[in-house]
């Protein structure tokens, strides 16, 4: 009977929790849904033309060309905007105050110390490593060749002692090769 209780215990609690997680789930998708609601398509860029920069420039695939004042589709096919649609100097994207060209160069200075900066980092670990181990691998010897020594003086303390005895009872052997039953 106690077995049957906590079977149908066991069995309540995961079917409430199996609930809670599928009620769980419906709400997520529900508001999900709910927030996404339809955005208005963005207005074409040449619709834009000879207005301000920063009204070019709220699209981000828009271009804004300051002496023409001309807003065009960002020519995603290059990289970098041909000079036959406006000069580097003279484009504006993302922001109004920064051309391109200070923009291009801003950023290859910034990309070019980070990249300096990590391979200065990881010289100088790698540096600090190789200090490390060389320090570590001298204790090291240093800690076998007193142990080397210590084992070296209890030997001969223990070879001195063992003769002792030896002297003491009467069995020295003046050979070392000899055999102790020749006593």
């Amino acid at each position: 009977m106690h077995s049957m209780l906590s079977t149908r215990l066991t069995m309540t609690g995961v079917h409430s929790a199996s609930a809670f997680v599928f009620a769980l789930v419906c709400y997520c998708v529900v508001t999900s849904t709910e927030a996404q609601s339809p955005t208005p398509a963005p207005t074409p860029c040449a619709l834009r033309s000879n207005t301000s920069c920063a009204e070019c420039l709220q699209n981000v695939t828009c271009l804004w060309c300051s002496p023409t004042k001309q807003c065009i589709d960002y020519p995603v096919r290059n990289i970098l905007p041909p000079s036959s649609v406006c000069p580097l100097n003279d484009a504006r994207w993302g922001l109004c105050w920064v051309n391109f060209q200070i923009l291009i160069i801003t950023m290859s200075v910034v990309g070019g110390a980070l990249i300096i900066a990590l391979l200065v980092c990881c010289c100088c670990c790698c540096k600090c490593e190789r200090i490390g181990n060389k320090k570590e691998d001298a204790k090291v010897e240093r800690q076998n060749r007193a142990r080397k020594s210590r084992q070296k003086a209890k030997r001969t303390e223990m070879q001195l002692r063992h003769d002792e005895i030896r002297q003491k009872y009467g069995i020295a052997k003046d050979n070392p090769y000899a055999r102790m039953d020749d006593h």
